[in-house]
C-alpha cells in the first residue's frame, strides 16, 4: 500500500466532513440514478473500490476522480468558483489593509512635503 501523503494526514477536521459530505452526495446521485457501482466505476473509470473509497469521501481518491464524478451528474461548473479570487476573504482583507497602508504612507509624504513648503527660509 503506498505510504499516505503527510498534506492528507494533516486535513483539517471540518475539510474531511466536507469530503465526506461530497461522497455521500455523490453515492445518493448514483443510486437515484439507479446506476451500479460497476456502471458508474466504469463511467468514471476507476475500480470499483476506488468508487467507494469516492463516495466515502476518501482524500487520498485525485482531485480529477472527484471532478469526473462531478461531471457526470452535471455539477462540474461550480469547480471554477470554488476558489475563485472574489471568494477569497483572505487575500480581499490583505488587499484592504494594503490599501490602507498606501493611504498612510501618502499621508505621511503630503505632511513632509507641507511642512517643507512652510518653513521660513533664513
Amino acid at each position: 500500500m503506498p505510504k499516505q501523503a503527510i498534506a492528507i494526514s494533516k486535513l483539517p477536521p471540518q475539510t474531511l466532513r466536507a469530503l465526506e459530505t461530497l461522497g455521500s452526495h455523490l453515492a445518493v446521485a448514483r443510486v437515484r440514478r439507479k446506476e451500479s457501482l460497476a456502471t458508474r466505476a466504469k463511467r468514471i473509470g476507476v475500480s470499483i473500490p476506488t468508487l467507494t473509497r469516492l463516495e466515502a469521501g476518501d482524500p487520498s481518491v485525485s482531485m480529477g476522480i472527484y471532478a469526473t464524478a462531478l461531471w457526470l451528474i452535471g455539477r462540474d461548473g461550480e469547480l471554477a468558483q470554488i476558489a475563485s479570487p472574489e471568494h477569497d476573504k483572505g487575500a480581499l482583507e490583505m488587499d484592504v489593509q494594503a490599501a490602507i497602508e498606501l493611504g498612510k504612507a501618502r499621508a505621511r509624504v503630503a505632511q513632509k512635503n507641507r511642512a517643507a513648503k512652510t518653513r521660513p527660509i533664513t
